[in-house]
């Protein structure tokens, strides 16, 4: 199966916000969350998948399981830390292209201009080695990339979160919320 494929048959899993998608992973990935946010499953790390699946762990699933609380983003700085070892060690490109995504949207989830750029910079390359069958897959979430990137580069953290995490927005921010596509 191509990645296209593949994300055509995912993406509503992988992106939309249901309801019901968000009670199954906190019942089937639940536990394994919260042992990774203990950091107790540092064994995983020692090889590509595993890596990858402790990736999901600390950044993608919580985002499901505890969405719209502080906790969607609890794991984010472990799975920064994560994410930067495995890539210095060349383990992103051990893994299909369509799982390198989750590796890099790790940093794409960064409010962090370096780590930003360096997630454009591996969408890019990524894209670059795309068939013609699949460009337009990695190519949009290049444009996802870009986009994430612009928003750190003008405010230095996604407004969308401050809500979540209690913190002020300005009034720059409060009016780019109101715009539409500012919310990922």
């Amino acid at each position: 199966m191509t990645a296209a494929e593949v994300a055509a048959n995912r993406t509503a899993l992988w992106f939309a916000k249901q309801e019901r998608q968000d009670e199954l992973a906190r019942e089937q990935c639940g536990g394994l969350v919260e042992q990774a946010l203990a950091g107790q499953l540092q064994d995983w790390l020692g090889e590509p998948e595993g890596w990858l699946a402790t990736l999901l762990l600390l950044d993608q699933l919580p985002r499901m399981i505890f969405r719209d609380t502080p906790r969607a983003f609890a794991g984010d700085a472990l799975a920064r830390a994560s994410a930067l070892r495995g890539l210095a060690q060349g383990w992103d490109q051990q893994l299909p292209p369509i799982q390198r995504v989750f590796v890099y949207l790790v940093l794409e989830h960064a409010e962090d201009l370096a780590l930003q750029n360096q997630a454009v910079r591996l969408f890019q390359a990524l894209t670059q080695e795309a068939t013609a069958a699949e460009h337009e897959l990695f190519a949009g979430y290049l444009d996802y990339a870009e986009r994430h990137q612009r928003v750190i580069a003008r405010f230095g953290r996604f407004p969308h979160r401050n809500q979540i995490l209690g913190r002020s927005s300005s009034a720059e921010e409060s009016a780019f919320l109101l715009e539409p596509g500012s919310r990922f």
